[in-house]
C-alpha cells in the first residue's frame, strides 16, 4: 500500500474553503513560515556527523571531553534535553553519579613513574608505572588486566557501558583507553567497539530507529517531534515510527498487533470449530453433522448424542435414542457456543470490510498507468483543457483516504469490543460511542466510494463539458472526503480515545498529504554557530533542517489530545481542491 502514497510532492490540500460548507479552521495559516519535513533520514555516511553533533552540544554545555559527554548521552538514551534537564534540576553531581562519570582532576598526579612499581590488586602482581594505567575513578590495574577486562566486555556485546574492573566501583571506562589497549592484541575487536559507539546513536536513541525494510536499506529515520507518527524513509517504505510495522493509522500500535495476530493464527478457526461440531465423547475429536438425525457416529465408532454430546448406543427412532434422554436445559453450555457464535460473526464483520477495501485499495493502485494513458489521449486531441492534475491529485486522496477507511475497522472492532475496554465504557456509553463513530465512517464510505466512480469515469472518451462536471465533481468530493478524514480522527482522538481512564493509546495524526517523507540529515557549517550561541537551546541547524510541526494543519488536519497543534506550510500555489471558477478567478 506504501507505494502510492509517496507523491507529496504532487499535490496541495490546503482546502481553504470548499462549495459544500467544508472550513479549514486554519484558513490563515499560509502566512505562517515554511518549516521543513519533522523526520530525517540518517545514512551511514550523515551517522556521524549526527552524533557529533549532539556530542558538542553537552560538551560545550558541560565542559566535557567527548568520551564523558558520549557516556552521559548513552545512559541518558541520547536524549540532550533529559540531560540539560536534570543537570538544572539535580545540579551536576547528581547528573555524573547516575550515568557514572567520574571526572578525575587528580588522574595525572596519582600516575605512578616509570621507576616505580605498582601492585595490581588483580592478578596480585608488581608491573613497572608504564606498563599499568588509571582511570578517571582513580582505580589502577595493569594493563594486561585491563586488555583481558575489556575484551570479555566487547565480546559480552557491553561495549557501550564497560565499568571499572574495582569492588563497587561504577563509574565508566574511557573509551581512548579501551580503544588503545584492545587495537594492541585484537584491532578487529577495536573496530567492533567503535562500531557499538557509533550505533549506540540508534539503538539507545528513542527518536532514531532503523528503517525496518527488507532487505535493509541501511538508513535510520531521526524524528523531531512525535515518536507517535508515521514517516517515509527514502528507499519509499512507509512505516509506523513507534512499532516499526506497516503504516496503521487509525489503529494504535496495540490495536494492529493485536489485529495482525488474530488474522494470522488460527482463533477464528477455534471459534468455527465451537460453532459448528461437538467433539466426540471418546476420542476428543471435533465432528461435523453432516445430516437431520441427532444420533451422530464418530470416525473412531463411538456414536453420540448432536444435542448434548453424550454418548450413547446406536439404536434409535426417528424421535428418540435408546436408553438416553436430554431434555434438561444447561445454560452454560448454550452460553458459551452462543458467545462463541456471536464471536465469529462480529470478526469476520469488521475482517470482511476491513479485506474489501484493502483490495479496493490494490485495484485502485493500478489506476495510475490507465490515468496517464487518458490524460496522454486528452493532451492529443485538440482541445482547450490543458490543466489535468486535478485528475492525479483526486487520486492520491483516494488513495490515503482508501487506506485511512481500511484500518478505521480494525479500530472499531478493538475499540467496541470487550477485549481492551472493557472496563472504561458503559453498556450506554459504547453503543452512543459506535453510533457516532460508524455515522462519520459511513458518510467517509459513500464518498470514498463516490470519488472512486468518477475517478474510473472513461473522461477521455467524453466531450469537454461533460469532462468539466467531472472535473467539478472529483475536485468538490476530494475537499470533502479530506475534511471527513479529518473529522474521523478528530472524533477518534476527542471523543473515543482522549476520555479513556485506564489505558493510553496514541495514533499517527491525520495528514492531508499522505505521509511525510523523511530528507536526508545535513548538518553545516550554520549548526555549529547557532550550538556555539545557544548551548542551552533545542539543535540548532541550518534553515533546510529546522523541524517542522508532526501536526501542521496541511500534513495532520486535526490535533492530537497529546500535540498542540502547530503552524502549517505557507504556500502560494493555486489549490486544485477549491471549485473550479474559483481556481480560474485565481
Amino acid at each position: 500500500m506504501e507505494d502510492w502514497m509517496s507523491c507529496e510532492e504532487d499535490y496541495d490540500s490546503s482546502d481553504r474553503e470548499s462549495p459544500d460548507g467544508f472550513e479549514n479552521e486554519d484558513s490563515d495559516s499560509h502566512w505562517m513560515p515554511f518549516k521543513g519535513p519533522s523526520s530525517k533520514v540518517i545514512t551511514k555516511e550523515s551517522l556521524l556527523a549526527a552524533q557529533k553533533e549532539d556530542l558538542r552540544r553537552v560538551m560545550e554545555v558541560l565542559s566535557l571531553q567527548e568520551h564523558h559527554a558520549r557516556t552521559l548521552l548513552i545512559h541518558y538514551r541520547w536524549d540532550v534535553e533529559k540531560v540539560l534537564a536534570i543537570l538544572v534540576e539535580k545540579g551536576r553531581a547528581l547528573l555524573f553519579a547516575e550515568a557514572g562519570v567520574t571526572v578525575g582532576e587528580n588522574k595525572d598526579s596519582d600516575m605512578p613513574g616509570s621507576s616505580s612499581t605498582v601492585l595490581c590488586n588483580v592478578c596480585i602482581e608488581e608491573f613497572p608505572g608504564n606498563e599499568v594505567t588509571s582511570m578517571d575513578c582513580g582505580h589502577c590495574f595493569c594493563n594486561n588486566c585491563w586488555t583481558e577486562h575489556f575484551i570479555v566486555k566487547i565480546n559480552e556485546g557491553q561495549s557501550k557501558r564497560i565499568r571499572c574492573m574495582a569492588h563497587k566501583c561504577f563509574a565508566i571506562c574511557d573509551e581512548t583507553v579501551i580503544r588503545n589497549l584492545v587495537s594492541k592484541r585484537h584491532p578487529d575487536l577495536a573496530e567492533k567497539f567503535d562500531r557499538f559507539l557509533l550505533e549506540s546513536y540508534i539503538e539507545d536513541n528513542k527518536m532514531v530507529k532503523w528503517c525496518p525494510s527488507v532487505p535493509h536499506c541501511g538508513n535510520a529515520i531521526r524524528v523531531e517531534d512525535d515518536e507517535f507518527c508515521e514517516v517515509e524513509c527514502s528507499c519509499s517504505l512507509q512505516f509506523c515510527f513507534n512499532c516499526l510495522s506497516e503504516a496503521h493509522s487509525p489503529c494504535s500500535c496495540l490495536m494492529w498487533e493485536l489485529w495482525t495476530k488474530k488474522c494470522r493464527d488460527e482463533s477464528e478457526t477455534v471459534n468455527w470449530i465451537t460453532v459448528n461440531t461437538k467433539p466426540c465423547p471418546k476420542c476428543h475429536k471435533p465432528v461435523e453433522k453432516n445430516g437431520g438425525c441427532n444420533l451422530v457416529s464418530c470416525i473412531c465408532g463411538q456414536a453420540f448424542c448432536w444435542l448434548c454430546g453424550g454418548g450413547t448406543g446406536r439404536d434409535h427412532t426417528w424421535s428418540s435414542i435408546a436408553g438416553h434422554s436430554c431434555g434438561r436445559y444447561k445454560e452454560d453450555r448454550e452460553k458459551k457456543a452462543e458467545r462463541a457464535k456471536r464471536d465469529l460473526y462480529r470478526y469476520m464483520h469488521y475482517h470482511n470490510r476491513y479485506k474489501a477495501h484493502t483490495d479496493s485499495f490494490k485495484q485502485e493502485s493500478r489506476l495510475r498507468e490507465t490515468i496517464r494513458e487518458k490524460i496522454s489521449n486528452l493532451e492529443a486531441r485538440d482541445s482547450r483543457l490543458r490543466d489535468f492534475s486535478w485528475v492525479t491529485n483526486g487520486l492520491y486522496r483516494l488513495f490515503r483516504s482508501r487506506r485511512a477507511l481500511s484500518f478505521s475497522y480494525p479500530f472499531a472492532f478493538y475499540m467496541f469490543g470487550d477485549e481492551l475496554f472493557k472496563d472504561e465504557m458503559t453498556k450506554e456509553e459504547r453503543e452512543i460511542k459506535q453510533h457516532l463513530f460508524e455515522d462519520q465512517q459511513q458518510q467517509l464510505e459513500a464518498n470514498v466510494e463516490k470519488l472512486s466512480k468518477y475517478i474510473e469515469e472513461p473522461f477521455d472518451e467524453y466531450e469537454e463539458k461533460k469532462i468539466m462536471d467531472i472535473r467539478m465533481q472529483v475536485i468538490n468530493i476530494s475537499v470533502i472526503t479530506d475534511t471527513l478524514c479529518k473529522k474521523m480522527y478528530e472524533c477518534i482522538e476527542n471523543d473515543l480515545l482522549g476520555p479513556l481512564q485506564f489505558s493510553v493509546h496514541n495514533i499517527a495524526p491525520y495528514q492531508s498529504k499522505g505521509i511525510e517523507k523523511a530528507v536526508e540529515l545535513t548538518i553545516g557549517r550554520s549548526s555549529k554557530t547557532n550550538v556555539n550561541q545557544h548551548p542551552e537551546s533545542d539543535n540548532q541547524t541550518n534553515e533546510s533542517d529546522q523541524p517542522s510541526a508532526s501536526g501542521t494543519s496541511d500534513e495532520s488536519g486535526c490535533p492530537s489530545r497529546k500535540r498542540a497543534r502547530k503552524g502549517s506550510f505557507g504556500c502560494s500555489l493555486i489549490d486544485l481542491n477549491l471549485p473550479a471558477e474559483a481556481i480560474d478567478r485565481n
